[in-house]
Order: C-alpha cells, then sequence, then structure tokens
C-alpha cells in the first residue's frame, strides 16, 4: 500500500516542499513492521526510480527510501538483492535501461553497502568476479570505467583473483588505452583525468595484492605502444600507469626489453614515440624518467638508428610542451638528454631553433619563480649545443641576443655534460652487465689508430693539435675543398675535435704528409717526420701566395667571398680562393706560430771585426754537453773551448741544419738566412791570440761579454730530489747558446784580414715563436760501430722556464727585407762582414710546457712514441694559478739559484695544486688522463722512455691570437667549422653508430641472452696491426708495451 502512495506522490503536481515532506515521513515509517510482500514492492519500486527516475528528484527519493527500508529489513533486501538480480542487471540491463549505463554499476554499488555483513554477499562476490572481467573486456567509456574501479576498491572480494587477476588487468591495460578525451573545457578535462586516475590507481591496488601481475600488465602495455599495425592511436591515459611501476625495475625491465630479439626495431619506434607522448599528460610522474632509461638502455646495445629517427620525429613535440607549466619539468628533462645525446649532427638542435626565441620571451613574461628556474636551464642547454654546433652565426646570433642577461655556463662546464651525454658515454650504459661502448674514453679526446708503425706520426700530430692556437688556427682556414696537406691537417683536426669514434685512422693524411723517403710500415723519427710536415705546410702557403700574386685575376674577390661561417677578425693564411692573404707582416701560419730567429756574432779576434745573421728556426735541436759540471755548472762566468764543443755545436744551430739524427735524410731548407753585416769593437786582450783547447779564465777577458742574465738560470725546488748529475731543459738551452771559439779547423775566414783566423762566436735567440719546439739530440752516431746510439740521460722537465731573448733596438736595412726567400745568395756558406753592430736588450720570454714526445727504445728505427699534453693558449697562464709576473713565483716558494737573475725557472710551485684531469696521455688509439708528476717520473721508471720532443707555449698578457668573436660566438671555444668539414664529420659519426648497431646484432645473434662484460671495448691492450711492439715492425729491445706503458 505504501509503494502505491509514494509512486502516486512523486508523479503528482504537488509543490515539491510538500512532496519532500511526505517522503520524509515515508522514509521515517521505514522502521515499522512491514510484511515481506510489502517491502518487495518499496524495493521494486525505488530501485525502478533509481534506475529510470524521470528527474533527479525520483532518483533522490528512491535512493533515500531504499537506504531506510533495506536498513530496518534487511533480510527482505538480501533476499531482493540477489545474485540473479545482479546478474540479470549486468547482462540485460533494467527494462529501458542499458546494461553498460553508469547507473547499473552505481546500483549494485549501494546494494553491496548495505548487505556488506549478510552472508549472501559471498555468493554476490564470486559472480562479480567473472562479470567484472566481462564487463572491462567490453572496453567501457572512461566514466563507466571509473565507477567500476570505484566499486572494486570498496569492494576488494569483487576483483578476480589468480591467473583471472593477470588477465583482468590485462584487459583493464587494453581499456585504458581507448580512452580518448574530447572535451575543450577545463572543468570536463578535469573530469577525465580524474575517471583515468580512478582506473590508474585501481590497477596499481591490484599489482599490490597481486606481485604477479605486473609484469604481465607492463609486457600488455608494451605490446599496445609498440604495434605498427593499430587501427587507432593508444591514448595517452596509459601515461597515468607510470607512476605506480617501482623505479627500483627500470634496470630489469629496460634490460630485458632491449635484449629480446623479438622486438623489431620498427616496434620500438613505434614504442619510444609514444612513451615520449605520454609527456603530454598532465601530472604524471617518472614518464621523463623511464623515456630517458630507454634512450640510455638503446644506446648501451648500440641501436642508434632508433634513437636517430625517434630524436628527429619527436624533438619538436617535447620542444613545444615547455610552453605547458604542467608538463614542463618532464618535457624538458627529456629535451636536454635528447639534444646533448644527439651530438654526431645539429639537425636535432636546428630544428628547435626557430622557436627558441619565441619560448625564452614567454617564459621572461611569466616571471614566475619557477619559469626563471626553466629559464635558465634551458639557456644552459642552447648554450652547450651552440658550443657543440658552433658555425651557424646566421642561426645563433638572435638568440644570443635574447639571452645576453642570462648566465653562460663555463667551457669546461659544457665539455663535462656534452662529454658525459654522448650516446657514446661510458656513463650512458644502463648498468654494468650491459655491453660497454667503444666509444671516447673518459678524457673525451679522440685516440689515433696505428696504421702500422705510424705512432711518430700519432705523437707529432696530438702535440700538435694541443697547441690550442695553431689547432684553431687550422680549423678557422677557409680552403675551400682544396686539395692540400693543410686541408687533410684540417679535416684531421676536426675529425679529433668533433668524432664519436674512440680513434680515428687517418690514412689519407698519412699518404699526402709522408716523406717520400719514410718507407712505410717501418718505424721512423718523429723530430724529422715534425720538420718535413711543418716545412711542407709552409712552402705550400708560401707557393700559393706566388701564384696568387702572379694570377691576372688577383683582386679583391679572393677577400670577398668568404664564407657565411668566417667570423670578422679571424686570420686566415688561406683565402676563400685557396690563396694566401697577405698579412701586414707577409708570415706564413707556420711562421706566425712555430718560427723564431736565431742571430749568431762572430768575432774575430785578429782584427776585431764582428759579422751578424740571422737564421729562422721552427725547433731548436739541443744537444747533450759532453760534462754536465764543465758546461753549465761552472756558471756564466766560464767559456767552453772547442775541444769541449766542436762534437755537438756543428750540428744544433737551427732545424733547418742537418744534425747528427738527420744527417742520412733529405733537409728541407724552406727559410732564409739574412746578413747583418761586421763591425769592429775594442782591442782584446793578447791572452785570446792563442786558443788552447782548454776552458778560457773569464768572460771578462772576451771582447764579446755574456752576461748572466742572458742564460736560462736554474731554479730547483727542494721537494724534486734532483742529483747533481741530473740534466735538464735549461741546462741544455745554456749549453746551446753558450758562446764558443773557433779555431783549430774550425778557424772562420775574416773578410778583413782575407784569411782564417781564431773567433769567438755567440749565438742569440732575436725573435720568439709562439710556440718553442726543443728536440732533445738523443741519437748520436758511432763511427765505430756504425749504429746510432740512444743517450738515455734523464731530462728534467721545468712547467715554466724563461728564455732570454734579444731584443734589438734598431735593425738594418736587411731586417726590413722579405724573410723568405729562395735565392742561393741568401744562403751564403760563411758570414759577411759589416760595419755596425746593433744595440739589444735581453728581454726573459715566460713559456709554458704544452706537450712532451716520448721516445721508448733504444734507437730511432725502433720503439715507440707516445705524447702527454694539456690544452694550453697564450691566455692560460691564470688558469694554472701562476702569478702573471712568472718571475715572482721565487719568492713563492721556488727557491732561485741566482736572485740577480731575470730569467727563471719552474719545476712546480708548491702553494699550487695541479689542476685535476690537466694532463693527458694520448697512446695511438689510447688516451688517458694523467698527471705533470708522471711525465716527470716516466724515465726513472722505464729508463728506456726519454723525452725526446718538446712543445712550450709561450705566454703574454693577450688572450688569445683571435678576437671574440660575433657576440661571443668564439669566445674560450673552438673555431665554427665549414660546411663541408661538418658534413664529412656528420656523415662518418651516422656511419659509426651504425658500425655499432650492427657489431651490436651480430653479438646478440650469436648469443641466447645478454652477456655480462666488464671489460670496455675500444681499447688496444693487445698490439694493434703493424704496431710498434716486439711482435711489430718496431723490432727487439725497443718494444713498447702497451699495458706497462699505461699504468705509472
Amino acid at each position: 500500500m505504501m509503494d502505491k502512495i509514494l509512486e502516486a506522490l512523486i508523479t503528482s503536481s504537488h509543490p515539491l516542499p510538500v512532496k519532500k515532506g511526505i517522503v520524509k515521513k515515508v522514509v521515517d515509517a521505514a522502521e515499522n513492521s512491514v510484511d515481506r510482500e510489502q517491502c518487495k514492492a518499496m524495493f521494486d519500486l525505488t530501485t525502478r526510480l533509481i534506475l529510470i527516475g524521470e528527474d533527479n528528484f525520483q532518483k533522490q527519493v528512491g535512493h533515500q527510501v531504499l537506504d531506510a527500508y533495506a536498513r530496518y529489513h534487511r533480510c527482505e533486501f538480501e533476499e531482493f538483492f540477489n545474485k540473479g538480480f545482479i546478474l540479470n542487471l549486468l547482462q540485460q540491463g533494467y527494462g529501458s535501461l542499458d546494461k553498460k549505463d553508469v547507473a547499473v554499476i552505481d546500483y549494485i554499488h549501494m546494494g553491496l553497502k548495505l548487505i556488506m555483513s549478510c552472508p549472501s554477499v559471498l555468493e554476490i562476490f564470486g559472480c562479480m568476479h567473472t562479470e567484472v572481467l566481462r564487463l572491462v573486456c567490453e572496453r567501457p567509456e572512461p566514466l563507466l570505467c571509473a565507477r567500476l574501479s570505484e566499486l572494486l576498491s570498496d569492494f576488494v572480494h569483487c576483483i578476480p583473483r589468480g591467473k583471472s587477476a593477470v588477465l583482468f588487468c590485462q584487459q583493464l591495460v587494453r581499456t585504458i588505452t581507448q580512452f580518448q578525451c574530447n572535451a575543450t573545457q577545463e572543468e570536463e578535462i578535469r573530469g577525465f583525468i580524474s575517471q583515468v586516475n580512478k582506473v590508474s590507481n585501481l590497477l596499481q591496488s591490484i599489482w599490490k595484492a597481486e606481485p604477479g601481475a605486473l609484469l604481465p600488465s607492463l609486457q600488455e602495455v608494451f605490446v599496445i605502444i609498440s604495434a605498427t599495425d593499430s587501427i587507432f592511436e593508444p591514448s595517452i591515459a596509459l601515461a597515468s600507469l607510470v607512476q605506480h611501476i617501482p623505479l627500483q625495475m627500470i634496470t630489469v625491465l629496460i634490460r630485458s626489453l632491449i635484449t629480446d630479439q623479438n622486438v623489431k626495431d620498427a616496434s620500438m619506434t613505434c614504442a619510444l614515440c609514444r612513451m615520449i607522448d605520454w609527456l603530454s599528460w598532465p601530472l604524471a610522474q617518472h614518464v621523463e624518467t623511464w623515456v630517458i632509461a630507454l634512450l640510455k638502455g638503446l644506446a648501451s646495445v648500440q641501436k642508434f638508428t632508433i634513437l636517430i629517427d625517434v630524436t628527429l620525429l619527436k624533438i619538436e613535440q617535447v620542444f613545444h610542451r615547455l610552453w605547458y607549466p604542467i608538463v614542463r619539468p618532464g618535457a624538458l628533462t627529456v629535451l636536454s638528454h635528447m639534444l646533448l645525446s644527439f651530438q654526431h649532427s645539429p639537425e636535432a638542435f636546428h630544428l628547435i631553433v626557430p622557436h627558441t626565441i619565441k619560448l625564452v620571451q614567454f617564459l621572461k613574461d611569466e616571471d614566475s619563480p619557477t619559469g626563471k628556474i626553466f629559464l635558465m636551464q634551458l639557456t644552459e642547454l642552447v648554450h652547450c649545443m651552440m658550443y657543440q654546433y658552433s658555425g651557424f652565426p646566421d642561426l645563433y646570433e638572435p638568440i644570443l641576443e635574447a639571452i645576453k642577461d642570462l648566465p653562460k655556463p663555463s667551457e669546461e662546464k659544457m665539455k663535462m655534460t656534452l662529454n658525459q651525454s654522448a650516446w657514446t658515454s661510458h656513463s650512458n650504459s644502463l648498468a654494468s652487465c650491459l655491453s660497454r661502448l667503444s666509444g671516447k674514453s673518459e678524457t673525451g679526446k679522440t685516440g689515433l689508430i696505428n696504421l702500422g708503425n705510424t705512432c711518430y706520426m700519432n705523437s707529432v700530430i696530438q702535440a700538435l693539435f694541443m697547441a690550442t692556437d695553431f689547432r684553431r688556427s687550422v680549423l678557422s682556414l677557409n680552403l675551400n675543398g682544396a686539395r692540400s696537406v693543410m686541408r687533410k691537417l684540417q679535416l684531421l683536426f676536426a675529425f679529433l675535435a668533433h668524432t664519436q669514434r674512440a680513434a680515428y685512422a687517418p690514412q689519407s693524411f698519412f699518404e699526402e704528409s709522408r716523406p717520400p723517403w719514410f718507407t712505410p710500415g717501418s718505424q721512423q723519427d718523429c723530430s724529422e717526420y715534425l720538420r718535413f710536415l711543418l716545412d711542407r705546410l709552409h712552402e705550400e702557403e708560401k707557393t700559393c701566395r706566388i701564384l696568387h700574386e702572379d694570377s691576372p685575376c688577383n683582386s679583391s674577390s679572393s677577400a670577398r667571398g668568404s664564407s657565411s661561417r668566417e667570423h670578422p677578425g679571424e686570420t686566415s693564411p688561406l683565402s676563400d680562393a685557396n690563396l694566401p692573404r697577405q698579412d701586414d707582416d707577409g708570415k706564413t701560419l707556420i711562421e706566425k706560430m712555430f718560427g723564431g730567429k736565431l742571430q749568431t756574432t762572430i768575432r774575430c779576434l785578429n782584427c776585431k771585426s764582428t759579422s751578424q745573421k740571422q737564421e729562422a728556426f721552427t725547433d731548436l735541436s739541443l744537444a747533450f754537453p759532453p760534462c754536465l759540471e764543465d758546461a753549465v755548472e761552472a756558471g756564466p762566468t766560464q767559456l767552453l773551448t772547442p775541444a769541449n764543443y766542436e762534437s755537438t755545436m756543428s750540428h744544433c744551430h737551427t732545424a733547418f741544419v742537418s744534425d747528427a739524427l738527420h744527417s742520412e735524410s733529405p733537409v728541407i731548407h724552406g727559410l732564409q738566412v739574412e746578413e747583418i753585416g761586421h763591425g769592429s769593437e775594442m782591442m782584446v786582450g793578447d791572452m785570446l791570440q792563442k786558443f788552447p783547447l782548454q776552458p778560457i779564465a773569464s768572460i771578462d777577458s772576451c771582447s764579446l761579454p755574456v752576461p748572466s742574465d742572458k742564460l736560462v738560470s736554474i731554479h730547483s725546488n727542494k721537494s724534486i730530489e734532483q742529483n747533481d748529475k741530473t740534466k735538464s731543459v735549461p741546462h741544455l738551452i745554456n749549453y746551446f747558446l753558450a758562446p764558443e771559439i773557433l779555431n783549430g779547423e774550425n778557424k772562420y775566414y775574416c773578410e778583413k784580414c782575407a784569411s782564417l783566423q781564431n773567433a769567438q762566436k755567440v749565438m742569440q735567440v732575436v725573435d720568439e715563436p709562439e710556440y718553442l719546439i726543443l728536440t732533445l739530440l738523443r741519437f748520436s752516431y758511432d763511427s765505430k760501430s756504425h749504429i746510432r746510439r740512444k743517450i738515455l740521460d734523464d731530462v728534467a722537465l721545468p712547467l715554466v722556464l724563461q728564455l732570454p731573448v734579444e731584443k734589438t733596438a734598431s735593425k738594418s736595412p736587411a731586417l726590413s727585407q722579405p724573410l723568405l726567400s729562395d735565392s742561393p745568395e741568401n744562403l751564403p756558406k760563411k758570414l759577411k762582414s759589416s760595419g755596425s753592430v746593433d744595440s739589444s736588450d735581453s728581454q726573459p720570454v715566460s713559456y709554458l710546457l704544452s706537450s712532451i714526445v716520448v721516445h721508448s727504445g733504444m734507437s730511432s728505427e725502433s720503439g715507440h712514441y707516445y705524447c702527454y699534453a694539456r690544452n694550453t693558449s697564450s691566455g692560460s697562464v691564470g688558469q694554472l694559478c701562476y702569478k702573471t709576473n712568472l718571475a715572482d713565483l721565487s719568492s713563492q716558494g721556488c727557491a732561485t739559484d741566482n736572485d740577480d737573475s731575470n730569467t727563471s725557472v719552474i719545476w712546480h710551485d708548491p702553494n699550487c695544486k695541479e689542476t685535476s684531469k690537466e694532463w693527458f696521455l694520448f697512446n695511438d688509439s689510447r688516451v688517458t688522463f694523467t698527471s705533470f708528476q708522471s711525465v716527470q717520473n716516466i724515465t726513472n721508471k722505464f729508463p728506456k722512455d726519454t723525452a725526446y720532443v718538446l712543445f712550450y707555449r709561450k705566454q703574454s698578457v693577450n688572450c688569445g691570437v683571435y678576437p671574440s668573436t660575433i657576440n661571443g660566438l668564439w669566445v674560450n671555444g673552438e673555431p665554427p667549422l665549414q660546411k663541408e668539414l661538418l658534413d664529412a664529420i656528420t656523415k662518418d659519426n651516422k656511419l659509426y653508430l651504425q658500425e655499432q648497431e650492427l657489431n651490436a646484432r651480430t653479438r646478440a645473434l650469436q648469443a641466447s641472452s645478454a652477456t655480462c662484460s666488464f671489460r670496455p671495448r675500444g681499447f688496444d691492450d693487445s698490439d694493434p696491426p703493424g704496431s710498434c711492439g716486439p711482435s711489430g715492425g718496431g723490432g727487439g729491445s725497443g718494444g713498447f708495451n702497451t699495458i706497462s706503458r699505461l699504468v705509472f
């Protein structure tokens, strides 16, 4: 009876307050005793109102009355709300109401709450296991799936168990895949996100209760996102699941994924692209972590084709996510990794360059604390990329203008970031059990492959490459495809700087630069090769100038057609037309960097007239004195006669005079000798008229005194143990510059006397080079045994030395003439006299040790060469914690032997800690970090390993050879590469990545599963083909073991 009254009431036209009052009385009457039939009638009515009520009022009334009657008449409701009734609702619906209507799930959810304490609920739970699985398989809409998730979260006994739980989770994942949001209003979008989160939270709870269901669920996710033939695009709502996957599973899951041979490249590409799409999902957590983990995993197994394709396809999409603050953190993290790891080509970075300025301005206008942080992070990323791919001023200038007020990272920080982020970086390995890459070593430097006893070339090239100003000068040349040695050297330097290979094979350069008398495959003298190479480069440029001057097309066009990549202010010896650009001083690049001048003054001891000449040099060949104590330790007040000198001084004057080391090879004469003239001075004592072969008592007795400040003084540090017999570079320089008496068979032909006369010869450096190359003449010819022997004496290497340079106050007309000439009269066999002598003033010039080429072995025809080096430029003194005035260091802990001397040597500053990882050891294809202490102790530990060729860099107040270029595009960095060089490197880098990928696939096919390898690839622990080891062409006692030589 009560059901009829209630039905009539709610369908009547009475005012709503009246209806509500009567409904309240009906609800209150529920506590009264009611028979079973009346209860069933009330349950039928209220169910009908809830499910198919015409308006919200009817549905609300149905909920209120049903809740009241079910609570007071629980047994009757248990009888009504039974298994059959629920199955009918889920399978057939209710009347006109479809079974997939949300109201059905809501009604069942309410009913379960009302009978939760009843025994029959267990039977209902059993039937719900099957029904919810069936419902999920029918792919319900997000709202229905969310309501079902709420029901299952409240009544976990309705969730399938065991294998059914695994299947349920897989189907629920597939259901999420089809979630689509077509809403445009923010409220609707928020509702959709909330619905998805409810479903993903249900999956999380199931994974916790059933851990065995997690991995199959994730496998199902991958099957979905890796499908290449999908008729629809999987929903990015799958991103909501990522936050519920334990992070500790990353390594296991990614390793399993990337080593699965059943996963094709196309499938992996699709999966990675769709994971990157997940970055658009609001409030998604850890998506960027998984994306980067997969990117690193693919790099660890050398699947670079996938990485290249995905990066180029998705980089712009990831960049555009930065406009939305809610997804910006993850997007910036992924963008940074993708750009920093994509180092073989600027293509990916240049895709986002056009959009960068607008984003920078947007972040500035946003003016929020988080926006400022992201702007600084984005700026640092952009600086790194412009540093990596310099040479595009037309693209970068607007960006630099937009970010000019923001902090710029240091060059060292950018280098470290790029080195650690590359696909071929060891730090990129996913885990220690994954195969490590054959990429660059942790130094970031590139080795040179031994082509068969070519260590002599490799060590010289690395030393030249580490001469920063020379390297930058070579790379800045615009040669436009010229086929020349300089072009080959430029290409080689470009590869050493930018290749992703651990070691580069310089085959083309070797064939072009090898002296014709060098037999391929046999060991050669690195000093001889260095001289030939420098002279070849010098002569090549000089020839281009002559051809240019003789050309009828000699016009300003050669200087006008410079590439857009060449910055104003750069000096280049060659123009766009492959012809020389005439500088004010007319010097070639080799002369600018390595060219110096020696002045020889000879005084006739009979007529007191003097003769002078100047000789250009690119290196100084330093002979070993027969007796160190006689030659140097006697001090600057004692001269040595030819008895002590004639065996060595005759071949150490200049780099272009044949010495004992190269007497059997052709000598390249590329530089002219200038004539200064001769003059007369005051009378000399009669004691100098006779020349016994013994030391002369005092310089004061000579008419050409050599003051103490004209010699390199020895400033030893007490922390370095040196015995009295130890030789040093300053000793050898002093010996080289010491005055010499010409008598006996070495008498001087004086034109004024018109006869051979005793004379005194003094050599002085009058024009210092930017890079001072010193060759220690360790190989002497034994006339008895007819072989070359090696001098194994240890030579102490000062970190900094000051070389005395004679600066002339006035110059004779001959000095202003062109330096370079091949005319025979400019290479006189003897010194011509002149009538005057220029006044001079000795000035100390500071030099910093840059590179050391070491020879290991017993002869120049065998053994092995390797090189110690560090980056130095003309402004690097401050970076090495030395004071600008190096002479002041004597008061900072570097004791001096002569306080009055303005020249000094610095072995090591005790108040300065050596810069970490400053020195590198280049040993063919291996490059490792080392220290200056290792350099100093090499001969003590390995007696056959001795310093042979030294590179010293002149220090000056200037910051470098080149001025700062456009808006800082080339400040403290490398010059931009020309397009032709950049294209060649990009092409080779892609080829290298393909080679690595092919090798990885080959290894994978040979093994059923990933093997654990703790030995890094890419290291030539065994002798390379044609190596300098005992089994190679080096031979016998000069053998070199590459393992032992790298552990100091």
